[in-house]
């Protein structure tokens, strides 16, 4: 006869399952976001018990694990999206470490017959796994009553619902733009378990966030283009169509395309330094700081 099991080890879990590690590699990946990193943290953690609690026979059906993400572009969805796909894996609540990545392009046909076939598609590549769905309110078009994205919200509602052990699903957008698609949704609100908002970040956080990209990539900014770079970030984050870290990776690429054409048309030696360095000059050449003067929100160089 089995013995009742009346106790488990957490840390021996932690240790199994890596998750520890998990988070702290997402506070060393993600600049800021502390409310967001916080409740991943406390999703973690539930989880966590809900397995302990398992262990030890204490049956519940399983938690409903489908999430929002809320906020601009460029605010760390997507990353975080991976994390949580870890995190579920590692704790055996998904069959895969595994993310699919969709938009309302790969869901919604075009002409009748076209939607399903494309959608459940993606579902079974994302079987197993999690199903990140970015900018989700797309699929639901009020104005238009002949458009087929109300298909995929009723296929993606009976999957959600039917096969939620085999399938996390997680809708993101721009805030306003989503509450809006759950108040013309109620079906789809009520399948999701967890609403995160994710704040945009601020000018330093954005700036320490060029800096970690630069380094990750063996450049840095001397100290002349650290000035510039903190002007640059002022003025972009002024300008229509900022998109948070997404616009500073952008940017980062202009800067170095630039210092490659000054390195170029030099010519002559170069040492490892200078093909590291990225000078004021590859910063002050952007039209942004043009742009912001037009906005009357920086004063000319």
């Amino acid at each position: 006869m089995t013995q009742a099991v009346d106790s488990a080890n957490l840390q021996a879990l932690l240790q199994e399952t890596g998750v520890p590690e998990v988070l702290e590699h997402l506070d060393r990946e993600l600049v800021g976001l502390a409310p967001v990193k916080g409740r991943i943290r406390e999703i973690a953690a539930f989880l966590v018990v809900d397995k302990l609690r398992r262990e030890l026979g204490l049956e519940a059906t399983r938690p409903v694990l489908h999430m929002a993400f809320v906020g601009n572009p460029g605010t760390g969805k997507t990353t975080v999206g991976l994390r949580m796909a870890t995190i579920l894996h590692r704790l055996g609540y998904i069959r895969r470490d595994h993310m699919v990545v969709a938009s309302r392009d790969d869901l919604v046909g075009q002409y009748i017959g076209h939607t399903a076939p494309k959608t459940k598609e993606v579902l079974k590549r994302a079987m197993g796994g999690v199903l990140f769905i970015d900018e989700a309110y797309s699929l639901y078009r009020a104005e238009n009553e002949r458009d087929y994205g109300q298909e995929t919200i009723e296929i993606l509602l009976q999957v959600m619902e039917n096969q939620r052990e085999d399938l996390v699903v997680i809708l993101a957008g721009y805030k306003d733009k989503m509450e809006q698609f759950f108040s013309l949704n109620p079906g789809m609100r009520s399948r999701i378990a967890h609403h995160i908002e994710f704040p945009d970040y601020g000018p330093e956080e954005l700036e320490q966030i060029g800096h970690l990209m630069l380094a990750a990539q063996n450049y840095y900014l001397d100290q002349a283009a650290t000035e510039a770079f903190r002007r640059y970030v002022a003025c972009r984050m002024r300008l229509p169509n900022f998109a948070n870290a997404r616009s500073i990776r952008n940017a980062i690429d202009r800067f170095k395309l630039r210092q490659a054409r000054r390195l170029f048309e030099q010519g002559g030696q170069v040492t490892a330094d200078d093909l590291r360095r990225i000078t004021a000059e590859d910063i002050l050449a952007s039209r942004v700081f043009a742009e912001c003067q037009e906005e009357g929100g920086e004063h000319a160089p």
